[in-house]
């Protein structure tokens, strides 16, 4: 298997990937109330490519639409979730596949449409990552992407973290979860990576985070970034820390959750 994006190679295979497999269902409720964004672009008889595919819930949702589906991820604890969920809810016309996207043999023209929900934004090179991507389709083939634009509220949340921790470090690959937010950028990167028609459409949703405050506050506690960020302070800052979750989360529970508005890019286009 070809990798070029190692570090996050390394993350998804590593407690990452573990705890997103660990905790699909949250994860899918947290990010599914964007799928139909993306799902209307399936038509009857596409073979279907999800880039970035985590445990699979959008593939199997595009396999049911479309002729078949592929989801491809680096990581491997979550291909294994997303088999296991194929296989439990009956979906045949559905496969995974481990590799890099970046450099993934997908073979010319093997499918009609391309989609990703929030697995498109950590590619070392961008331009390169999508012009391999669109050799995988036809000719006229699409692509429905979503990255993130902004979280602002738990920014908020994070802030009320941040008084007790050293800064957070600069991301080893250069890449962020915001790489993509820029319209005019997403317009350079896939024009050069061959792709016409490139649209940017601005969406929102409330996200659900937890059941309430102190269930939403225990799973960011142990989401990847936060316990990295917490693993670099000593224990008592680290306790510290933990501690101003909750409060800051309590202003946002609401309707028996927790939840915190996100809002993304929708990126369309054909390849050329």
């Amino acid at each position: 298997m070809a990798i070029v994006n190692t570090h996050q190679a390394e993350a998804w295979n590593g407690y990452e990937g573990a705890h997103w497999a660990g905790h699909h269902d949250r994860y899918d409720a947290m990010n599914g109330v964007y799928n139909e964004h993306l799902l209307r672009f399936v038509r009857d008889g596409d073979r279907v490519l999800d880039v970035g595919c985590g445990a699979g819930q959008l593939t199997r949702l595009a396999a049911r639409r479309g002729r078949e589906a592929t989801g491809l991820d680096l990581s491997a604890p979550m291909l294994a979730k997303a088999r296991e969920l194929a296989a439990a809810e009956g979906v045949g016309n559905v496969t995974f596949t481990q590799g890099d996207a970046q450099v993934h043999d997908f073979g010319e023209g093997a499918y009609d449409l391309a989609v990703s929900r929030f697995g498109i934004m950590f590619f070392a090179d961008p331009v390169a990552a999508f012009r391999n991507i669109g050799s995988a389709l036809v000719p006229g083939g699409r692509v429905a992407f979503l990255s993130l634009r902004d979280i602002p509220e738990l920014v908020t949340v994070l802030g009320a973290m941040a008084a007790h921790l050293p800064p957070p470090p600069e991301s080893p690959d250069g890449t962020s979860p915001a790489s993509l937010a820029d319209p005019a950028r997403v317009q350079e990167v896939f024009t050069a990576a061959g792709f016409t028609d490139v649209e940017v459409t601005p969406v929102e949703a409330d996200q659900v985070w937890g059941r309430d405050t102190e269930d939403a506050a225990a799973f960011l506690a142990g989401w990847g970034p936060i316990r990295y960020r917490l693993s670099l302070a000593d224990p008592a800052s680290a306790e510290r820390a933990t501690a101003a979750l909750a409060p800051a989360l309590r202003p946002y529970e609401r309707a028996g959750a927790v939840r915190l508005r996100g809002y993304a890019n929708l990126i369309s286009g054909v390849r050329t």
